[in-house]
């Protein structure tokens, strides 16, 4: 099968890493895959492609807004790709009723908002996938993980990078404030005297985007420079997503949290899978529940909600305990999400 996928090209984003992964998995079974484009000078080792005419299927790659081609190359693809060789991704939760979680996150801001976006989807396609373990009830949606796992990934303790951090957290300030504030750094603070460095890697840490309020909601921002600074946290620029896993090596422990309306939807993203790459603890910001349901049972030993500060201390005195739990999961994820599982799946569905 010849896949074009249409996406914003984000260096910096999981959802590029993955579809790279796609690209490459794809060859081996003989899938021609690649991203809808022309090639970009910051991601040289990408594949990308304008040549319609080698593709037979398109998807659509959505987060948090609606990304649109020109309309002369937008009026392309859709006469050449028929309504059934289109399908959206909906990596965002956008393709959803109205949802506001304790006043804070939410996936539209009101109901014309939310009808655009399902207008929009409907008239590209009669099928939408959902990067989720959950069951849907809509016929048109197709739940269908996205993201997976390569063994060949990993990075060992004698091919990683020295320990920089104690703890580390890799990833943007979006929707993440009211889950670090309220929970990760009162646990820190409980410890800091038995902690070393501690590094946020990710944008919007210490300061609000330089767009302003087109870059989003104010509140999805949020964040106290102040506290950072009084628990002497060094807050970084993020990193691109080639550079993602190795410098998660650079820490003892990471710490994996999720924006709260993807938890609430069960959406997985590729995080879930690149932290257990580096050689680190990764610590999870996950009901024990659904952390099983991904990682298998080994994963309740890493859940943090409740406990954050007795098992980052426990994490740091007991590290080889810590190892072997880690082993135990990269076991599980080699088997229940490789990519080879990940093309199949996709295939099939598209298939069908």
């Amino acid at each position: 099968m010849n896949i074009l996928f249409v996406m914003k090209h984000r260096g910096n984003a999981g959802n590029t890493h993955a579809v790279a992964d796609y690209v490459r998995v794809g060859q081996k079974y003989g899938h021609n895959v690649a991203f809808y484009g022309t090639p970009l000078p910051w991601l040289p080792e990408l594949k990308f492609s304008t040549n319609i005419n080698e593709f037979d299927r398109v998807f659509y790659l959505f987060e948090s807004e609606l990304y649109r081609v020109n309309p002369l190359r937008e009026a392309a693809l859709l006469a050449h790709f028929p309504r059934e060789a289109r399908a959206v991704f909906d990596m965002d939760g956008m393709y959803n009723p109205r949802i506001l979680l304790d006043d804070y996150d939410h996936n539209h801001k009101d109901d014309a908002q939310q009808a655009e976006w399902i207008e929009f989807y409907d008239a590209l396609t009669d099928r939408v996938m959902k990067p989720t373990l959950a069951k849907q009830d809509a016929p048109n949606v197709t739940p269908l993980i996205f993201y997976g796992y390569d063994p060949s990934l990993e990075i060992d303790q004698a091919s990683a990078p020295p320990k920089q951090y104690d703890i580390l957290h890799v990833g943007h300030n979006w929707w993440r404030w009211k889950e670090i504030s309220e929970q990760v750094l009162p646990g820190i603070e409980q410890i800091r005297d038995r902690i070393g460095e501690i590094g946020f890697i990710g944008l919007w840490w210490d300061k609000p985007p330089a767009e302003g309020p087109e870059a989003g909601p104010e509140a999805a921002f949020r964040s106290d420079p102040e506290t950072f600074r009084r628990l002497k946290i060094q807050a970084t620029d993020a990193v691109m997503y080639n550079e993602v896993v190795q410098t998660m090596s650079s820490a003892k422990i990471n710490i994996f949290t999720q924006r709260p309306v993807l938890h609430h939807l069960r959406h997985l993203t590729l995080k879930y899978f690149e932290i257990f790459y580096a050689d680190t603890i990764p610590l999870l910001m996950l009901d024990a529940d659904h952390a099983e349901a991904v990682y298998g049972p080994a994963s309740r030993e890493l859940v943090l909600p409740g406990r954050v500060a007795e098992k980052i201390a426990d994490a740091l005195e007991r590290p080889d305990r810590y190892r072997e739990i880690v082993a135990d999961i990269r076991r599980h994820l080699a088997v229940h999400h490789s990519y080879d599982r990940r093309v199949d799946e996709l295939i099939t569905a598209m298939r069908d």
